[in-house]
C-alpha cells in the first residue's frame, strides 16, 4: 500500500507516496514541508500515471551501498540547435558516494551529462522549491552554475542523512547539526543569546561553495541568517545546531583564530569555498550576543547584523570539554 504524502517526512531515494487521490515518485529526496505538497512542487516530485499501481517499487528502489537513484519525471531536454531527446518516466542515474566527494569540474563530461539528464543534478526551479539560497546566478555562467548545484545537493545529501540519524537514534555527540526549514525552532537548538524579545541560535547554510555559519529565530524573515563577504544572507532552509552544553564550553579568544592554541578542541561549523575550516563563535554587538564565524584567516568573528557582516576582535569559540 502506497504511503499519503506528510510534512515533516524525510523522504529518500525511492519514495511513492499518494497525495489528493494520485501517486507521486520523489525526484530529489528532501524534508517535506506543508507548502512543498506534490503539486506545487513538480521539481521535487514526479506524478505517475493513475494506471500503475506498482506496489513493490518502493522496496524494489532502496539505497544500495554503491549509491542512489535519483528518478526523473517524463520531460524534454533541448540539446542547442541540434534536436532534442525524450526521456520516460522511470529513468534513473546513479550517484556513487565517491563522486560526491568531487567538484563538479573533476568529472568527465560524459558522466556530467548523465547527471543532468537522468536526474542526478537538481534543476534551478528545485533549488527553490527548496528555499535555498545557494548562489548568486546571475554573476555564474551555465557552468558555474552546475558546480554549485552539485555542491549543493551534496550538502543537503550529508545533512538530510545527519538529520534522519538523529532523529532514529538520537545524538551521538554534544554537538550535532539537523535540517530544518523556516521558523520554526526544534527543541534542542543550542541558543547564545537574546536581541530584543527572541532569541538567537546556531545555524549553517551551503552559499558559493562553501558553508556559512549564521544564526536562527523565528523572528527572522526565512527562519535563518548567513553572513557572506559582507552581506547577510536570509535562509529558509538550513542546518541549526543541537546540543548538550554539559559536553561543551565557550572559550575566550581574539583576532585570528589559532585552533590549536584554545585548550579545547573547537566545534568546526562550516568552511569557505577553499576549504578553510569556519569555527562557531559568539561575539557581543550592539546590546546583544550574537552567533557568528572564526577562522585563522579572519581578524576576529564575523557576525550578520543589519544588511551586513560586522567584526568583533574579541569573542569566543564553541569547543567540546
Amino acid at each position: 500500500m502506497t504511503n499519503y504524502w506528510e510534512p515533516g517526512v524525510a523522504y529518500s531515494s525511492g519514495a511513492v507516496v499518494e497525495f489528493e487521490g494520485h501517486r507521486y515518485r520523489i525526484i530529489q529526496p528532501h524534508t517535506s514541508q506543508s507548502d512543498w505538497t506534490p503539486v506545487q512542487t513538480p521539481a521535487l516530485w514526479g506524478r505517475l500515471d493513475d494506471h500503475d499501481r506498482g506496489e513493490n517499487y518502493q522496496e524494489q528502489h532502496q539505497e544500495h551501498d554503491h549509491g542512489e537513484s535519483y528518478n526523473q519525471q517524463q520531460q524534454q531536454h533541448q540539446h542547442g540547435n541540434h534536436g532534442s531527446e525524450k526521456h520516460q518516466e522511470g529513468q534513473t542515474v546513479t550517484v556513487h558516494r565517491e563522486e560526491r566527494e568531487k567538484h563538479w569540474y573533476d568529472l568527465d563530461d560524459h558522466r556530467k551529462k548523465e547527471l543532468e539528464v537522468g536526474g542526478g543534478l537538481l534543476a534551478g526551479a528545485a533549488l527553490l522549491a527548496g528555499g535555498y539560497a545557494a548562489f548568486k546566478s546571475h554573476e555564474k555562467n551555465e557552468e558555474e552554475k552546475k558546480a554549485q548545484t552539485w555542491a549543493l545537493q551534496n550538502w543537503v545529501h550529508d545533512a538530510e542523512a545527519r538529520t534522519a540519524q538523529y532523529r532514529q537514534y538520537g545524538p551521538r555527540s554534544p554537538a550535532t547539526w539537523i535540517l530544518n526549514h523556516g521558523k520554526e525552532i526544534p527543541q534542542g537548538a543550542i541558543a547564545v543569546g537574546r536581541e530584543h524579545n527572541w532569541t538567537l541560535y546556531i545555524c549553517r547554510a551551503f552559499y558559493e561553495g562553501g558553508i556559512q555559519i549564521g544564526k536562527a529565530s523565528d523572528a527572522f524573515e526565512k527562519g535563518g541568517v548567513i553572513g557572506y563577504r559582507h552581506e547577510e544572507i536570509q535562509v529558509g532552509t538550513y542546518e541549526i545546531l543541537i546540543g548538550d552544553m554539559n559536553g561543551l564550553r565557550w572559550v575566550d579568544a581574539s583576532g585570528p583564530l589559532d585552533a590549536n592554541n584554545l585548550g579545547y578542541t573547537p566545534v568546526e561549523g562550516g568552511r569557505e569555498p577553499d576549504g578553510t575550516p569556519l569555527y562557531i563563535a559568539e561575539a557581543p554587538y550592539n546590546g546583544a550576543v550574537h552567533p557568528g564565524k572564526a577562522s585563522k584567516n579572519l581578524d576576529g568573528a564575523y557576525i550578520p547584523y543589519d544588511g551586513t557582516e560586522k567584526n568583533v576582535k574579541s569573542y569566543r569559540v564553541l569547543c567540546y570539554v
